[in-house]
């Protein structure tokens, strides 16, 4: 079972097949196991409190696989943001050969990692956004389609416009991410002009994720109208899993004359939803998860998973859309 593209050949891995960054879960263990099941993992570098503490999960992690993983960075507005100088530095100083870039602008730090002859995929919800990235020298964009979780952006186009215009734009190779978890996304992502896919909700749907089963429970038993989008009034978008918090968080959001952030900081803090994956309790915080969860029906490991996908993805372009062309039909 091979797909070989630009993304497998570039980064030195088995399949086209990337773990986005996700927080609180993107650990050694939920990255490694994906590298060594073919895939490219991703550590998060601010689930790690601190630079120091990121170098020292990126040792682990190199205690548990011998192949290919990087850092993702979220670059992301706060009053009192984290240094990112520093853990940008304890990503180059630990010797990281690829990167995931997300949120703000990263073209400063993108230069830095460049000049260290890191390979650079930068996530972006938006062509224009994009383009920009492509600008500033990033290596690959991974395109974000309305689906994903997490930040989908402002303007609800979904993946399969997006992807399109990718292809159509771009010239530098693109993954796609928002909506993927099976053989059947692969092979429309490769056949939209991606070089790869880029999944975080169907991982944390694994044996090895670092969440509580109950977490894994609820994903397997969700459809894909069990998220809902949160923040919309203050145009930072959110795609969450339904359930108690987040919907009371749409309902202050709803009210007349509006909410503000501190309406619902409460409610939306980052260690409760941290304690969701730790405890299990479902209705204790929002946590993200992605319209994909109508597709997750089981909890394999990484390396079933990832094999059962490109599986599938070279069954449908071979023998499915293969049996289509020809100068004979043999439908």
């Amino acid at each position: 079972m091979t797909i070989t593209t630009r993304l497998t050949k570039i980064l030195g891995i088995a399949h086209p097949i990337v773990q986005g960054g996700m927080q609180w879960v993107g650990t050694a263990e939920m990255a490694s196991a994906v590298s060594n099941a073919g895939g490219l993992g991703l550590l998060t570098a601010l689930t790690q409190p601190t630079p120091d503490a990121l170098r020292k999960e990126i040792a682990r992690c190199r205690t548990m696989t011998a192949k290919p993983f990087g850092v993702n960075i979220t670059f992301l507005p706060a009053i009192t943001p984290p240094p990112y100088a520093d853990y940008v530095s304890a990503i180059i100083e630990e010797g990281i050969k690829v990167v995931e870039t997300a949120g703000n602008n990263p073209a400063a730090h993108v230069k830095r990692f460049k000049e260290a002859n890191i390979i650079v995929i930068h996530k972006c919800t938006s062509i224009r956004h994009a383009l920009a990235a492509q600008r500033i020298g990033v290596d690959f964009v991974s395109i974000d389609g309305f689906e994903c979780a997490g930040h989908p952006g402002e303007d609800d186009i979904g993946g399969l416009i997006l992807l399109a215009k990718a292809a159509k734009t771009l010239d530098i190779p693109f993954l796609a991410s928002g909506g993927f978890g099976d053989g059947r996304g692969l092979a429309a992502a490769l056949a939209l002009g991606a070089e790869g896919v880029n999944m975080g909700t169907r991982f944390m749907c694994t044996e090895e994720a670092p969440v509580h089963h109950s977490v894994k429970e609820a994903i397997v038993k969700a459809t894909e109208k069990d998220t809902t989008l949160m923040f919309r009034t203050m145009h930072n978008t959110a795609r969450v899993f339904k359930n108690a918090v987040s919907q009371e968080v749409v309902k202050i959001e709803k009210r007349p004359g509006g909410a503000t952030f501190a309406d619902i900081q409460p409610l939306v803090s980052g260690q409760r939803g941290r304690e969701v994956f730790t405890k299990g309790d479902l209705d204790y915080g929002v946590w993200t998860a992605g319209q994909v969860v109508g597709l997750i029906d089981d909890i394999p490991s990484c390396k079933v998973l990832c094999e059962r996908m490109v599986k599938d993805a070279e069954a449908i372009i071979t023998e499915r859309l293969g049996s289509m062309v020809g100068t004979k039909s043999k439908l």
